[in-house]
């Protein structure tokens, strides 16, 4: 039988029955249940469970995908096991012919085993490991081999059964992912019992789909993935595990995208507030900035004024490349809405880039603003309150702070939420909660590739900011190795005598933001030795008032060299800085050094950014840093950073802050994803409220994948 041919059989022992719609909450609820309800899983193992699987359910460890399968279906000979590769598995069929126990501790057991070809010790350095079979008996053995004084040795065997007992071993195995205290001998059973409280549900994919890719079905898929053993000993399993996985990852992305469809039908249906706005304090503000817009800003402008002048609730993405104009585009839709009489609201992640939205907004905009964070205590924050209370406050700029309780509005009509990425669901719901039927801008400045865009912003309408205001130049960089330090040094200082301003950016330690500020302070004490009163130190552990003020002063040129951790990464606009140097670059993102880069060349000089990697650099990180240096396109930089570095979650519940799929991973995400956005349009057209046997199964996908609430992306922007 070929694996064309063959039909993805049931785990055996279970007894699935096809789900109706109609009971199908019943046929769920084991699913839904903790791992604690799975026979001989107790507190104990349940709680290691949780660390592998993500969540305490048991539909959570059967998403617990194995990182690898060991394939021990080919028996060997003792005597090929001589030609094995280094860490390739030798399975084989042997007989005992003598045992020696350790004499005493430290001394490993071994078991002594031939076949017709030759002779293989089995060694043990446990002695409660070791099985204690019979002379002459019959053993199915497999595990990594290697040779001690000419013998062929089996070190610590993975298995060893009785010959009689072959059809009970793991000809394929799964490699789950563990942690410490968890042996795979619980995963498998957690998972044995997992598997069968699966029942067989309606089938929700396009049956045309299904057949043309030849499909299992989800249960079938599952339990194809977790117990491989099914899959008959004729039958090549890779093919027959792939399309098990593609079955899984497009459920994921239907439901994603389905959720996503539905929450689109929401906000058209919902009733919102129309925002005309007069054009007045628009004009005035366009007057004061000085510069005419890009022709991107422009048509973008236009696409949020007609959102805001609708009577539909506006949800809308304002994506562009770092120095693209977004504050700008941000403040034309804060004003229209102001023009109508109502407030609008920016919130930013980090005090440093909400500091910069207030002096930018404040120097520009004909609107009273005010500016709310953590820091602000005492009777500032009393007459920022009442402001923002009574209506007088017309612009209000912050942080988190903005949502906290105790923040009352007279009447936000729009929420701007700056690096959206950064903040959680909840805070963002509880930010546009502050108003009534408010409208949600959220921008980001790293370009956003268009799977990761389907993904993450689904229910959303989507404005591009793809070019730079007029008169800056693009950023040369270049790529350094740390051995060259010594010229690159002499660049800067060349640089410095010139009148130039410096970043140096040092590296990222284990996203420890301690680490990373004890580096930035030694490289500040070496380059303060060099250039002695001319360069500052900006880090995560400092105290904010300190931070502001190093940032003050280079701002003010006081300073020109400024040594800083990735605090630096967003807000901060210096448009004298024109030169930035990134240490151990390879260690960083591409869309984080992008940003990173973007801190310099927002003014009119030619600025530079020199990419410094240790001489040990792999040439595939080699290779990352030149697209870096190739290219100022930071779509184009989006598009490979997420091709290599992967993504996250939205519409479920763990909020890392970039999309996360459990099942939808690599190359699969991106050829599956824009036929499940098809399929999810089509079935919705015609269905929208998923009545029918489809209809009803596509609920069951949803209440499955978590995405049965597209409420909590309406109001969470």
């Amino acid at each position: 039988m070929s694996s064309e041919q063959f039909p993805p059989p049931s785990l055996p022992h279970s007894a699935p029955h096809t789900v109706g719609t109609h009971d199908a909450e019943h046929a769920l609820a084991p699913l839904f249940a903790p791992l604690t309800s799975l026979p001989g899983i107790g507190p104990r193992h349940a709680s290691l469970l949780e660390k592998i699987a993500g969540g305490r359910r048991v539909l959570d460890l059967l998403f617990t995908l194995p990182e690898r399968v060991v394939d021990r279906r080919i028996l060997r000979t003792v005597a090929e096991g001589y030609n094995l590769a280094p860490g390739e598995i030798l399975t084989a069929h042997v007989r005992v012919f003598s045992l020696r126990k350790a004499a005493r501790p430290g001394q490993p057991s071994i078991i002594r085993t031939e076949d017709e070809s030759g002779k293989l010790d089995l060694v043990f350095f446990q002695t409660r490991t070791m099985p204690n079979p019979t002379v002459g008996a019959e053993l199915l053995i497999s595990g990594k081999t290697g040779l001690f004084q000419g013998t062929l040795t089996m070190p610590q065997p993975d298995h060893v059964v009785s010959w009689s007992q072959r059809d009970n071993f793991p000809s394929l195995e799964p490699v789950w992912p563990l942690t410490a205290g968890l042996f795979p001998s619980t995963v498998r059973k957690a998972m044995r019992a997992a598997l069968s409280l699966l029942p067989d549900l309606p089938e929700w994919l396009d049956p045309v789909l299904v057949a043309k890719r030849k499909w299992p079905s989800f249960t079938q898929a599952l339990r194809l993935m977790q117990s491989p053993e099914i899959i008959p000993s004729d039958v090549a399993w890779e093919p027959v595990r792939n399309r098990a996985l593609s079955r899984l990852a497009a459920d994921e992305l239907l439901a994603d995208q389905m959720c996503f469809g539905l929450a689109r039908l929401k906000a058209r249906q919902r009733q919102g507030r129309s925002f005309p706005g007069t054009g007045k304090l628009q004009a005035e503000m366009i007057q004061r900035f000085g510069h005419r817009p890009t022709s991107a800003q422009t048509l973008a402008i236009a696409e949020i004024a007609a959102d805001l002048a609708s009577p539909t609730p506006m949800m809308r993405l304002l994506q562009g490349d770092v120095g693209a104009g977004k504050t700008f585009v941000a403040m034309n839709a804060m004003l229209q809405v102001v023009e109508s009489g109502a407030q609008a609201a920016l919130m930013a992640p980090t005090e440093i880039l909400a500091r910069q939205h207030f002096e930018t907004l404040s120097r520009l905009c004909p609107a009273e603003c005010v500016y709310l964070s953590g820091t602000i205590k005492g009777a500032a924050r009393r007459s920022a309150l009442s402001s923002i209370a009574d209506g007088s406050a017309k612009i209000v700029v912050g942080t988190h702070a903005l949502f906290q309780e105790g923040v009352t509005f007279h009447d936000l009509g729009l929420a701007v939420i700056d690096e959206q990425h950064r903040f959680g669901v909840r805070q963002r719901m509880n930010l546009s909660a502050k108003g009534e039927a408010t409208d949600i801008l959220v921008m980001t400045a790293t370009p956003i590739p268009r799977t990761l865009q389907l993904m993450e912003w689904g229910e959303m309408s989507v404005s591009r900011l793809d070019a730079k205001p007029p008169g800056r130049q693009p950023i040369r960089t270049t790529l350094h190795s740390m051995d060259s330090l010594d010229s690159v040094l002499a660049g800067i200082s060349r640089a410095l005598r010139d009148g130039v301003q410096v970043f140096w950016v040092c590296p990222l330690i284990e996203n420890s933001e301690t680490q990373a500020a004890a580096a930035a302070e030694d490289r500040w004490a070496m380059l303060e030795q060099r250039f002695e009163g001319l360069v500052g130190l900006a880090h995560g552990k400092q105290d904010i008032t300190v931070r502001q003020e190093a940032l003050d002063t280079f701002r003010l040129g006081k300073t020109r060299l400024l040594v800083a951790t990735t605090v630096i990464e967003v807000g901060v606009d210096i448009p004298a800085a024109s030169v930035m140097v990134i240490e151990q670059a390879e260690r960083f993102g591409l869309a984080q050094l992008h940003q990173l880069r973007g801190r310099v060349g927002r003014g009119s000089k030619q600025s530079f950014c020199l990419l410094l990697h240790d001489r040990s650099a792999t040439p595939t990180a080699i290779r990352r840093l030149s697209l870096l240096r190739d290219t100022n396109d930071g779509f184009l930089i989006a598009d490979e950073d997420y091709r290599i570095r992967g993504g996250g979650d939205l519409a479920g519940s763990r909020q890392s802050g970039l999309p996360g799929f459990r099942l939808a991973q690599g190359a699969r995400l991106s050829l599956l994803l824009t036929a499940m956005q098809q399929d999810s349009e089509r079935e919705l057209a015609r269905n929208p409220r998923l009545e029918g046997p489809r209809g009803k199964a596509l609920e069951i996908l949803l209440e499955i994948f978590d995405r049965s609430d597209p409420d909590r992306l309406l109001i969470s922007g």
